[in-house]
């Protein structure tokens, strides 16, 4: 298990905010962040947070290893799921049950499926729609001229950042290019010293 701890905690220091973009605009009462035309509820992430640490702890991974509040790095993956889908539904991108079944398995960087998806904030219990999120972005990267195409990959970041984001400040201050910048008032801070990708 120290394989997945390690990797869990590489994937959290690797992880990119520099994408995510965040107004200004107030949120409304009762929400985590909006993201486009959709909304994630307190309810809907402190569900997620649960779930996510329940994972950590079945794998025997400190939620301290992941360098930042685990409500933020489940929040920054929910947000990310919603970018992914508006895309997915403005490209007009489908995910058949047989391709989120075959992306399940994947290994990833990390060669373990399980590591892969705690690396990426998602509770393997709970995957599918992450699962599905993800795929139809790569379809969508995929329609825009492929991974190898660094114009297609500068078209998937313009159109990524037309989907706004906004997050409640009670769950940390967020900075494109520095990610939460402090934990709000439902995390606890990193170590000093730690920084997010």
């Amino acid at each position: 298990m120290k394989s997945i701890r390690v990797a869990v905690a590489a994937a959290a220091a690797g992880v990119s905010f520099l994408g995510l973009t965040a107004c200004s605009t107030p949120v409304e009462a009762g929400a985590a962040a909006i993201v486009g035309n959709q909304r994630i509820s307190a309810s809907e992430l402190n569900a997620n947070v649960e779930t996510f640490e329940d994972a950590l702890d079945r794998a025997n991974i400190d939620p301290g290893q992941l360098g930042v509040p685990v409500t933020q790095f489940v929040l920054f993956r929910m947000t990310n799921q919603l970018r992914y889908q508006q895309l997915a539904d403005k490209y007009g991108v489908k995910v058949t049950e047989s391709e989120v079944d075959l992306a399940l398995k994947d290994p990833g960087q990390f060669q373990d499926p399980e590591m892969n998806l705690l690396s990426k904030g998602v509770a393997p219990s709970d995957a599918r729609d992450f699962i599905r999120a993800e795929v139809g972005a790569t379809k969508v990267l995929d329609r825009l001229g492929g991974r190898e195409s660094q114009e297609a990959a500068a078209k998937w970041q313009e159109e990524y950042n037309s989907v706004k984001a906004v997050f409640n400040p009670r769950y940390g201050n967020f900075q494109p290019q520095q990610g939460f910048v402090d934990p709000g008032r439902f995390g606890t801070p990193a170590q000093a010293g730690q920084q997010q990708g």
